[in-house]
């Protein structure tokens, strides 16, 4: 793959899962998640997990780091809700 087309890429994947941060530092500050479902992170986790595999098998890094970031920050905030809840 073009590497310019893979950093390409690498930055979409930055920008898409930078919106994850403000949310993850805002309930460990407050420690208060009960507008947050469980239901919208379960998704998303199980959808970039699907993602990854997609790009493990098309050789994409960019897509194989962006969604494990993504699915990463879904499992912290779900166990931030559990634990906070």
């Amino acid at each position: 793959m073009d590497s310019t087309l893979e950093l390409f890429g690498l930055i979409a994947g930055a920008v898409t899962s930078i919106g994850f941060i403000p949310q993850l530092i805002r309930g460990y500050q407050t420690k208060k998640l009960e507008d947050v479902s469980y239901f919208m992170p379960i998704v998303l986790a199980i959808g970039m997990t699907m993602w990854f595999i997609y790009g493990f098998l098309l050789d994409a890094i960019a897509i194989m780091a962006a969604n494990t970031f993504g699915a990463a920050c879904c499992i912290i905030l779900i166990i931030m809700k559990k634990k906070y809840s």
